[in-house]
């Protein structure tokens, strides 16, 4: 069940992101919506949790971008991955960290995007542009990461106790 909980909160979170976002000019420098939940599921769930939901939802945004094949399923392991260890050295219940670590996944997810253009079309001149860019990610990633994280995790914990009561019920 828990699978249908992350299967559910992506799903909204990619119609959200391809759906309403690019209607309000807020939005146009927005961080991917899924780093954060790729976050989440590697601080507070186990791998077997989290690398199918990972895996498949990064072939989803791979089919959904227009861009190379692979490069969101890439981005989502190497943050996962990089997530995991991170976890290895700090607390993870400590608050203060959180908008730390989702800021370090857009970087990561930024450098990862900003190196395959490179690698793709040599010679490109976006530096200034991508900076900018990034540095409006950053700080959208330092407000909204942790409400972000702090919601999925709420939502995850209502998620257990509503199926707890429909299955004792049923008991």
């Amino acid at each position: 069940m828990t699978y249908c909980f992350h299967v559910g909160i992506c799903l909204c979170l990619v119609l959200f992101q391809t759906t309403v976002m690019p209607y309000f000019h807020l939005f146009d420098r927005f961080y991917d919506l899924l780093s954060p939940f790729v976050i989440y599921l590697s601080l507070f769930h186990s791998p077997r949790q989290s690398i199918p939901v990972i895996l498949f939802f990064g072939f989803v945004m791979d089919s959904l971008s227009g861009g190379p094949f692979g490069l969101y399923l890439t981005t989502y392991i190497w943050l996962f991955i990089g997530t995991r260890w991170i976890i290895t050295y700090l607390h993870v219940g400590d608050n203060f960290l959180l908008p730390f670590v989702v800021v370090a996944g857009v970087l990561l997810q930024n450098c990862v995007f900003i190196g395959t253009i490179a690698m793709f079309e040599p010679g490109t001149q976006f530096l200034s542009e991508a900076v900018s860019i990034v540095t409006i990610q950053v700080l959208w990633a330092i407000f909204t990461g942790p409400i972000l994280l702090m919601f999925f995790n709420y939502s995850h914990g209502k998620w257990n106790r509503w199926l707890e009561k429909v299955f004792v019920k049923e008991s």
